[in-house]
């Protein structure tokens, strides 16, 4: 209902301008969005990720309509709008969200893709203040739940040839978070990442995959909880620009996988029936990754 108002305000159908922040929820502003391609015509199937840029949180994930709309209700702050299709140029913006204000919708143009410029051949590291590792689990019987891991470190070893090259990530475990201090204790207890005997979480890749355009699948075992499964991260290449406060050679991607609980001896079904609260078997995961090249005397990223 609420993209059909946005269509006929955007098509300029007679009547009344409908006035969209009356179905905004208490205190929330809007965000939308009409996405075209370089002919001007809408982009359905878009796929549009808000995060705040203070908690890195993912606060909003859909895909436009046919008509290429896209509207999200959010709280009042700044966040980074990535859109994103196959075969086009990703676009990413910020953008201020105001409680009780839903904006025009932003005209979000997307480009043929070029063939990105490939990272150079050598060690790329993770820049930790550019770059989130985020999921999202679903809560039994509530909404989902949002966290990320705030310390970590990893890299690239690009190679001459791309499908050579590897990425490898080390993950503190006890640095879960998901904004509530008791939640966060029992994850990191046995019943969960049991981060004592378990510190770390480790991804190693083992080929990547071109898929075309910007897409890749990176190929890896990921080891959590003493248990070590392969994973395919589906990963959105963003390019190579120079930037930072020093000016740095920088890469970025965008990386997802979904992961089952079970997979890693996280056993749910146990622990409901114990009577504890428990998240649900599958956990979306997602890395946000800038790295900067490193020419000499650099530690290579983690094994």
């Amino acid at each position: 209902m609420v993209l059909g108002l946005l269509r006929r305000r955007r098509e300029g159908a007679s009547g009344a301008t409908p006035d969209l922040s009356a179905l905004l929820p208490a205190g929330a502003g809007g965000f939308a969005c009409a996405v075209v391609d370089s002919g001007e015509q809408p982009v359905g199937g878009a796929e549009v990720t808000v995060t705040a840029l203070d908690s890195h949180r993912v606060a909003a994930r859909g895909t436009t309509d046919p008509y290429g709309l896209f509207l999200a209700a959010l709280p009042p702050g700044a966040y980074s709008v990535l859109t994103a299709a196959e075969g086009l140029s990703p676009d990413r913006r910020t953008v201020e969200i105001h409680a009780g204000l839903v904006p025009a919708p932003a005209r979000v143009q997307l480009v043929p893709a070029r063939r990105l410029e490939l990272p150079a051949a050598g060690t790329w590291l993770f820049d930790p203040p550019h770059t989130a590792i985020r999921f999202i689990a679903q809560h039994v019987g509530m909404a989902h739940v949002h966290g990320r891991f705030t310390r970590f470190q990893g890299g690239i070893r690009v190679a001459p040839d791309m499908t050579d090259s590897q990425v490898s990530v080390r993950i503190d475990a006890s640095s879960i978070a998901t904004g509530n201090r008791t939640r966060d204790n029992h994850l990191r207890s046995a019943d969960f990442l049991d981060v004592e005997r378990y510190p770390h979480i480790d991804f190693v890749s083992s080929r990547f995959a071109y898929h075309g355009g910007s897409k890749w699948t990176l190929h890896g075992t990921l080891t959590m909880h003493g248990t070590s499964r392969s994973v395919g991260l589906d990963t959105t290449y963003l390019g190579t620009v120079n930037g930072g406060y020093g000016q740095e050679l920088r890469c970025a991607a965008l990386a997802r996988a979904e992961l089952h609980r079970e997979d890693f001896t996280l056993n749910w079904r146990s622990m409901l029936a114990r009577g504890i609260a428990v998240v649900g078997p599958t956990v979306q995961l997602e890395l946000d990754v800038q790295a900067m090249y490193r020419t000499h005397d650099t530690p290579t990223p983690p094994e």
